[in-house]
């Protein structure tokens, strides 16, 4: 139960952990940008040598392939659906934050030394902050077309929420400050309570919160500090 929970609030959990039985990360960035390849996202980097352009620049469409790391075994891929600035993008993906579960137009920051996308936090929706964990990645494989495609859920992939969207024009950045650390307003992700529907899950809302996070210095954070700031947040909203 400790291991689950700090899995969790820490933002740890990624496609490839999950059941066969949950849509998997893979089959949903393919159908959403159009970039067919198939087999585990670890490899779709090596794959995409000769096929598709890439590079380490976002662009909307694109899919961002993540290496193997922690308990993400067989990588992860996500396609970029706007960009903000060039440190951070609006990603949608799947089986990332719970099991199945899609997130659409959610927050990816690169937190790089060098500002080349190698290294990037993601939106955790369950706890509506960043996750704690600093993910290597490979790049940016583009499409011949950039576009969004539509996703039909389909049980032949394996079953599927859409856990978390957010109106894309609520996550606006603040000035940074001298000490190089920045301030961004984040759409949180919020439970409205609804009728009680069987094998419905939450219909979700947002509402404007303040995140500060050090860009260039990511540091692993306790769970006890984490659930402190879960904590925090449910206080004060």
């Amino acid at each position: 139960m400790i291991r689950a929970a700090a899995l969790l609030l820490s933002g740890m959990t990624a496609a490839p952990g999950w059941s066969a039985g949950m849509l998997q990360c893979v089959p949903y960035a393919r159908i959403v940008s159009g970039v067919d390849i198939h087999g585990d996202a670890l490899n779709w980097w090596d794959q995409a040598d000769g096929r598709f352009q890439r590079g380490h620049k976002p662009k909307k469409g694109a899919v961002l392939a993540f290496r193997a790391f922690g308990p993400m075994a067989l990588g992860h891929v996500a396609v970029v659906s706007r960009v903000l600035d060039d440190r951070r993008i609006l990603i949608r993906h799947a089986n990332w934050s719970a099991p199945g579960a899609i997130e659409e137009d959610v927050l990816a920051i690169d937190v790089s030394a060098l500002g080349d996308w190698s290294q990037v936090r993601v939106w955790h929706s369950p706890t509506a902050q960043m996750g704690a964990r600093t993910n290597p990645t490979f790049g940016f494989i583009y499409p011949a077309k950039a576009r969004l495609h539509d996703f039909t859920p389909d049980p032949a992939l394996g079953a599927s929420i859409r856990f978390a969207r957010v109106d894309a024009g609520r996550w606006e950045e603040e000035k940074a400050t001298p000490d190089r650390r920045m301030s961004v307003r984040i759409a949180q992700a919020v439970a409205e309570p609804k009728p009680a529907r069987r094998g419905r899950t939450p219909h979700l809302r947002t509402d404007p919160a303040i995140l500060t996070f050090a860009d260039n210095a990511p540091a692993e954070r306790s769970l006890s500090a984490i659930i402190a700031d879960v904590k925090r947040e449910t206080m004060l909203n």
